[in-house]
């Protein structure tokens, strides 16, 4: 087990270190967490020996770490005049890191799901357990199609829109029970949109 550096103060390296351990839990490792997390809360772009004498890793393990990171559009590649070294540094805005991060995760895991649904629903079905498999596939597939429509909406919002409608979360679930209430329950379906 590695040492965060002593010349971070107390609350930068329990950051860190926390980013590191859930790393593991959204799908990247420790590693990449960690070099996530310092250079976030970095009031500057580090270049990568910093962040190896920081962290206390590797040149190897910082490089494919910030590759990784690049790859996820989480980190920018600085410049900075008279020095050859590459520096790096996170969006400041962190609506824009959700929105980077969101969209990332959905070209890399949501969309193959869909395009795979798709795919399953054009096939023909011939015994009742196919029918019944597509059924349920279709269910998946326009859920998650109707998220995306909504995320894409959200998306186009001003992010100071998009925090005030996060923010009405328990109003607008208030307001639509008041709607079912006055009109005996819940809608009825609508057939699915082609």
């Amino acid at each position: 087990m590695h040492r965060i550096s002593a010349e971070l103060p107390p609350l930068n390296r329990q950051f860190v270190a926390h980013f590191g351990e859930m790393g593991s839990k959204w799908g990247i490792n420790r590693t990449v967490g960690q070099i996530y997390a310092l250079i976030f809360i970095s009031q500057r772009a580090l270049n990568a020996d910093e962040i190896g004498e920081l962290l206390s890793f590797s040149r190897s393990n910082v490089s494919m770490g910030l590759k990784e990171l690049q790859s996820w559009r989480l980190v920018r590649l600085r410049h900075q005049a008279g020095d050859r070294r590459e520096y790096f540094e996170a969006p400041a805005d962190v609506w824009e890191i959700f929105r980077v991060l969101a969209e990332e995760r959905r070209r890399r895991e949501i969309e193959p799901t869909l395009s795979m649904l798709r795919s399953a629903l054009l096939e023909e079905a011939t015994t009742d357990e196919e029918r019944h498999a597509q059924q349920r596939m279709r269910e998946m597939h326009d859920l998650i199609d109707r998220l995306m429509k909504w995320f894409d909406d959200v998306q186009r919002l001003a992010p100071e829109t998009a925090m005030q409608l996060m923010g009405m979360g328990a109003t607008v679930t208030k307001v639509l029970g008041l709607k079912d209430r006055l009109t005996g329950g819940k809608a009825k379906k609508k057939p699915a949109e082609g």
